[in-house]
């Protein structure tokens, strides 16, 4: 069963830590979260193996975590949606698409991949290898990979330090999550989603390079492609533009299905728990 946590419209977040700090544990969609909320049900569920939600007794499978999704949305009162994914989330999110199109009325990906590339791939093999080993250099390494170099140059030192340390924090689930970050392959199921798709590609990712979001843009049939500055963190980096690209998709989707409920689904990968764990809640978390 997947845990989700869910945010209605005019709920705070409550907050123990910095705005700063917040942002950067949050790294793959969660600096959004609350504007979002102000205006729109937001659902994060916890993916297998991080947060509340248990592995499965064998190996993640793409279409069993895509229904965990799905599940999730739907006990949190959501008959349709849209679903919006980064990183490994975006390919969880377009297998969703895929399998339950009577509900996902919007997809919405942001640094994502439909299938590790060679340089992701070697990434993901590096970052298993140094996890397994214990090696101290797995902090600078995701460090590297995360951010870009002008987001890095505004941090002071001990900010530099908080933050590696954070990226190094592991869930209960990782290994198994990388692994499934790297056989995850769902080209396949890109001509069968009919929903609107918004691919945002961000031009200075070193871990998921800009052709992964060529390949979703090309795939998906009818796909609208756009880009933002700054590194695989897009969202803590260049928090504006990801919103307003975000927002002005669920707009034009709301005028052109007036029928669609006034809701959204975020998702976040995967794994992105042992690096970056969410702290945007409400008290109001829904267990499916």
């Amino acid at each position: 069963m997947t845990h989700a946590r869910v945010r209605h419209p005019g709920l705070r977040a409550r907050s123990g830590s910095t705005a700063r700090h917040r942002e950067h544990r949050d790294r793959d969609l969660g600096p959004l979260v609350d504007s979002l909320a102000a205006e729109y049900t937001v659902v994060l569920p916890d993916l297998p193996g991080s947060g509340r939600s248990p592995l499965p007794g064998g190996p993640l499978e793409a279409g069993a975590v895509a229904d965990q999704v799905v599940a999730a949305a739907r006990g949190a009162g959501l008959d349709d949606f849209v679903i919006a994914g980064a990183s490994l989330g975006a390919a969880v999110a377009v297998k969703a698409a895929a399998r339950h199109p009577d509900r996902v009325r919007g997809l919405f990906t942001l640094a994502g991949f439909a299938r590790p590339r060679t340089t992701l791939w070697l990434g993901l093999e590096r970052w298993a290898s140094l996890r397994a080993r214990r090696d101290d250099k797995l902090s600078s390494f995701l460090t590297s990979l995360c951010f870009s170099d002008d987001h890095l140059a505004t941090l002071t030192p001990d900010e530099t330090r908080h933050l590696t340390a954070l990226l190094t924090a592991s869930a209960p689930g990782a290994a198994r999550q990388i692994a499934f970050a790297m056989g995850i392959d769902v080209r396949g199921d890109l001509p069968v989603v009919t929903a609107p798709a918004l691919v945002v590609a961000v031009m200075g990712d070193r871990f998921v390079a800009t052709e992964h979001s060529l390949e979703l843009a090309e795939g998906l049939p009818g796909a609208r492609l756009a880009a933002v500055r700054g590194g695989h963190a897009a969202a803590v980096e260049e928090p504006g533009r990801t919103l307003e690209l975000l927002t002005g998709f669920l707009r034009t989707l709301h005028r052109y299905d007036p029928g669609l409920s006034r809701t959204t689904a975020v998702m976040r990968p995967a794994g992105d728990e042992q690096r970056l764990p969410h702290t945007v809640t409400d008290d109001k978390a829904i267990h499916v």
